[in-house]
C-alpha cells in the first residue's frame, strides 16, 4: 500500500503524517492488519529495536475519588465492587514496588485518586519515593497524582521523581462528555507543570469510550503537539457501576490499528499498552509488541491483569527481549535531552489511570491459577464456549484483590 509506505518513511524521518493518512489507518480492512502491523513495527524496531520496558503500578491511594470521570472504577458514586483504602506508608509502598522490580520493572508508577495532591500529600508522596530509591537506586519512579497546584512538580522533582504522568484521555471537543469536574485545559495545565519543573511528562489516551475516529486522531495529534516521552494506550475496561459500564466497542483487530495509528503519529516515543490490553488484545497481545515498546507488569490500579509471568514469556516467545535497568528507553535525541524538539527536561514518562476501569465480579482473579494466563480465563476442561471477537467480555475482568493495600503477594 503507497499510505503504508508513505507511513513508514514519515516516521523514519520523524516527520508527521496528515489527520488523513491517521485516518486511513483506522478505516484500514482486516485484510490489510498484517500490513499495517508489519509497516508500523519497521518504525518500532528503528527507534527501539526489539526491547520492551516494564512498568509496574503501585496504587498509593484507591476508591474514594471526588471527580466523575465516567470510565474510572475510583469516580464520584461509583458501584463496582473495589479495593478501597487511604494512602500505603512509606514502606508498605516501597515493599509494593520491590515485588515488581524483581519481576524485571524498571519503573515504578506511584498513582493515588482524587482530584489532586495537597501540599501535605505531596510531603507523603515524597517520603515513598525516598523510600524506593533508597533500596533501588536505579530505579525511574513516576508519579500520578492528579492536577498539579503551582509549586508541586518541582518538589516532586526534588524529592527524586523522574517523570509525571496525566493522560489527556480523549479529545478536547468531547472531553466535556466524559467528564464534568475538570476541563481538559486543566489536564493540559498539568502535563506542561510537569514538563516545566523538569519532569518527564507523560500523557496518553482511553479508546473505547464511544469515540469516533476523528476523536482518536485529534487527542493523538494533541498528544503529538504536547511532545511527552511516554504515551499510554489504555483501552476502556467497562467496568460494572460506572456509566460506560455498557460500552464495549473494541475488537482485537481494531486495538492493533489504534496502537499503529499512535506509532506512526509519535514514531520515536515510548507507546506503553496499559490498562485493557488483556481484555480486548486476548490472545492478539503479542502483535501489540510489535508496535508499542512498553507495557505494565501484572495488576493495575483496580482490576488484575496478565500474571507477570505469562507477560514475561509472551516477550520471549514473540522474539523480544525486556529492556535492562541500564538501557536507556528513548532515542538519542530524546533520551537525557527531553522530548523530540524540546529543549531540556527529563528522562522518560509513565501513566496516569494505567487502566480506564477493572472487574465487575470477586474471585481469584489472573495468575491465580497454574500457569497465569489471561484474567479471568478458566482451565481448559472448564472452558465457556468461545465468543466472537465483537462481543463483550465480562468474564476477562476481575477486581484487584491482592498486592498494594492488601496482605497479599502481588501479581508481578
Amino acid at each position: 500500500m503507497d499510505l503504508l509506505n508513505t507511513l513508514v518513511d514519515k516516521g523514519l524521518r520523524r516527520e508527521t503524517p496528515t489527520r488523513a493518512e491517521a485516518l486511513a489507518v483506522l478505516a484500514t480492512s482486516d485484510d490489510e492488519l498484517l500490513d499495517v502491523v508489519a509497516a508500523a513495527g519497521k518504525v518500532r524496531r528503528h527507534w527501539f529495536g526489539r526491547r520492551v520496558k516494564l512498568n509496574y503500578l503501585v496504587n498509593l491511594k484507591s476508591g474514594l475519588c471526588p471527580e466523575d470521570c465516567s470510565y474510572c472504577s475510583q469516580r464520584l458514586g461509583s458501584k463496582a465492587d473495589i479495593l478501597k483504602y487511604t494512602w500505603l506508608k512509606p514502606d508498605e509502598a516501597s515493599r509494593a514496588a520491590a515485588a515488581g522490580l524483581a519481576g524485571g520493572a524498571k519503573r515504578v508508577c506511584l498513582v493515588a485518586s482524587g482530584r489532586g495532591p495537597t501540599d501535605r500529600d505531596v510531603d507523603r508522596v515524597s517520603d515513598t519515593i525516598k523510600a524506593i530509591k533508597e533500596r533501588h537506586e536505579d530505579v525511574e519512579v513516576c508519579a500520578c497524582l492528579g492536577l498539579l497546584s503551582d509549586g508541586q512538580a518541582e518538589r516532586l522533582r526534588e524529592a527524586g521523581a523522574d517523570a509525571y504522568n496525566h493522560n489527556l484521555n480523549t479529545s478536547e471537543s468531547t472531553y466535556g462528555e466524559i467528564t464534568t469536574t475538570h476541563t481538559y485545559a486543566d489536564r493540559v495545565d498539568t502535563v506542561r507543570k510537569a514538563h516545566a519543573a523538569g519532569l518527564s511528562p507523560c500523557s496518553g489516551l482511553i479508546a473505547g469510550m464511544g469515540e469516533t475516529d476523528e476523536d482518536l486522531v485529534d487527542v493523538v495529534f494533541s498528544l503529538r503537539e504536547l511532545d511527552p516521552d511516554s504515551v499510554p494506550v489504555n483501552f476502556l475496561i467497562p467496568f460494572e457501576g460506572t456509566p460506560l459500564a455498557k460500552e464495549w466497542n473494541l475488537t482485537p483487530q481494531r486495538c492493533l490499528r489504534i496502537l499503529a495509528m499512535v506509532r506512526f503519529v509519535c514514531p520515536d516515543v515510548e507507546v506503553r499498552i496499559a490498562g485493557g490490553r488483556e481484555v480486548h488484545l486476548r490472545t492478539m497481545q503479542p502483535l501489540a509488541l510489535h508496535l508499542a515498546n512498553s507495557i505494565f507488569l501484572g495488576d493495575y490500579l483496580t482490576s488484575e491483569g496478565q500474571a507477570g509471568k505469562a507477560d514475561l514469556e509472551m516477550i520471549a516467545d514473540a522474539g523480544f527481549e525486556v529492556e535492562g535497568a541500564g538501557e536507556v528507553t528513548l532515542p538519542e535525541h530524546r533520551a537525557g535531552g527531553g522530548c523530540g524538539s524540546r529543549a531540556g527536561g527529563g528522562a522518560c514518562g509513565s501513566h496516569d489511570g494505567a487502566e480506564t476501569g477493572c472487574g465487575s465480579h470477586e474471585g481469584d482473579g489472573c495468575g491465580s491459577h497454574e500457569g497465569g494466563g489471561v484474567c479471568g480465563t478458566a482451565p481448559a476442561s472448564a472452558a465457556a464456549p468461545a465468543a466472537s471477537s465483537d462481543e463483550p467480555r465480562p468474564d476477562l475482568v476481575a477486581v484487584r484483590r491482592r498486592g498494594a493495600g492488601t496482605d497479599l503477594a502481588p501479581n508481578a
